[in-house]
């Protein structure tokens, strides 16, 4: 496919468009393409420095983290994550802000007018981030993984130190459907002689028999590095800082003790202070966040008013997210407050182990059809969660917004409304108040 009209001021949109159609897959496995267009490019190493991130989930929250704390180390600092909530540009932040549309599509640009293979969008996109990365001239670059780790776009870098943040059953097409059989297609992140950081306390033997194979050095969760949670703050301990008394942060604790265990493998000075302030510091859209005032009264704005105060965003899409998001939802929920949940989830997923651990939690199901090629309509899905959800109401909606209306309507003050269940789901809720 060829693209006489696309240039490097060409409108971004086009951009998007041509590199989502112009590969015969969407998700096309392997490193072939990619690593020998990124090695014609020169774009093999976007840093002195790369951290590599994979792991079912918490792998957002982990990269955000170790973000802010290289940041406040004075340090200059690029991210590459997947997928967007909103806008494409969501996926590159450097310096902590993303880029304007022209910067991606020169990279895309520069991209296609020398590449010698055809790319899928991810790889596309993992080639237009290290382009900007180098040109940013940055100390250090976090890439996280997009899917899996051995045959994902981002292992075609040699990363000098990476984390595997947690293992569970996603995306079982590509990936199998054990978690040993994840656990490999994981560990492919790992390089020879470099520290691996695992968040997982049950780790897979295949994890650590590739591990041993190569040989890198293994750095486990309740082994070389440990945490230990208590009312108000949290301890972490390693193999050569024990930080106590450090603050709550808005994400699970164990994705911020891996980010710590990364730490303290990196070869700058990090401070306690850099740390502290970055753990309070720490928020991401989407993960168990609750909407503030203004974000509330956005979405009122938009949909109608409502008495409720409590309204949380959870991107959470598998089964592994869904039992850690009911841990949390039960720990809000007294006997005069009721959660209504307003779900949405691409038919590629596993909506029936999702709903499970959530069946004790979500008074009311607000199912809401997603478009798209892997959209799924309420109607399939209320089929698929309805036998895990005895004597519970499930209502369906056209789309992700008449569902929240429709919950925020019958909510009372004291209730709690979720909006969950996928990137696509939250991302039309975001959309209402973004620019708040």
């Amino acid at each position: 496919m060829t693209t006489p009209q696309l240039t490097a001021t060409s409108p971004l949109a086009m951009w998007l468009s041509y590199i989502e159609h112009s590969h015969s897959k969407a998700i096309d496995m392997g490193l072939a393409r990619v690593q020998a267009v990124a090695q014609e490019l020169d774009l093999l190493s976007p840093a002195p420095y790369v951290i590599t991130v994979g792991g079912t989930n918490g792998k957002g929250t982990t990269c955000r983290l170790l973000e802010l704390i290289l940041l406040n180390a004075g340090l200059r600092v690029g991210v590459f994550s997947s997928p967007h909530l909103i806008d494409y540009n969501e996926r590159v932040r450097i310096n902590n802000a993303t880029l304007p549309d022209v910067c991606h599509s020169e990279a895309f640009a520069f991209i296609d007018s020398h590449k010698s293979h055809s790319l899928s969008y991810f790889e596309f996109s993992t080639l237009g981030a290290l382009y900007l990365f180098k040109q940013a001239q940055l100390d250090v670059v976090i890439l996280e993984v997009g899917l899996g780790g051995r045959l994902d776009a981002t292992n075609i870098i040699d990363a000098d130190i990476c984390a595997i943040t947690s293992i569970d059953i996603d995306h079982v097409d590509y990936l199998g459907d054990t978690r040993e059989q994840i656990a490999f297609e994981k560990a492919g992140i790992m390089r020879a002689h470099k520290s691996a950081v695992i968040g997982e306390r049950d780790i897979p033997h295949t994890l650590t028999d590739y591990a041993t194979t190569l040989p890198c050095h293994v750095l486990r969760n309740g082994i070389e590095w440990h945490y230990q949670l208590h009312d108000n703050s949290w301890a972490f301990a390693g193999q050569k800082v024990r930080l106590e008394d450090l603050p709550l942060p808005a994400m699970p604790v164990q994705n911020a003790a891996t980010a710590l265990a990364v730490c303290e493998q990196l070869p700058w000075a990090i401070s306690r202070e850099m740390i502290t302030r970055a753990l309070r510091e720490m928020t991401l859209t989407g993960r168990f966040q609750r909407l503030n005032a203004a974000q509330r009264s956005a979405l009122f704005a938009a949909l109608g008013d409502s008495a409720c105060e409590q309204i949380y965003l959870d991107v959470g899409h598998n089964p592994h997210a869904a039992r850690y998001l009911a841990q949390k939802v039960r720990s809000l929920k007294a006997d005069d407050v009721r959660v209504l949940g307003v779900f949405g989830m691409l038919q590629d997923k596993d909506a029936t182990q999702v709903a499970k651990p959530l069946s004790d939690v979500i008074d009311h199901w607000f199912c809401c059809t997603l478009e798209g090629a892997r959209g799924q309509s309420a109607v399939a899905l209320r089929g698929k969660i309805a036998p895990e959800l005895a004597d519970v109401d499930i209502t369906c909606f056209d789309d992700v917004q008449a569902g929240t209306k429709a919950a925020l309507r019958q909510a009372r003050g004291q209730d709690i409304v979720l909006i969950f269940g996928s990137f696509h789901t939250v991302g039309e809720i975001v959309t209402l108040f973004a620019q708040n």
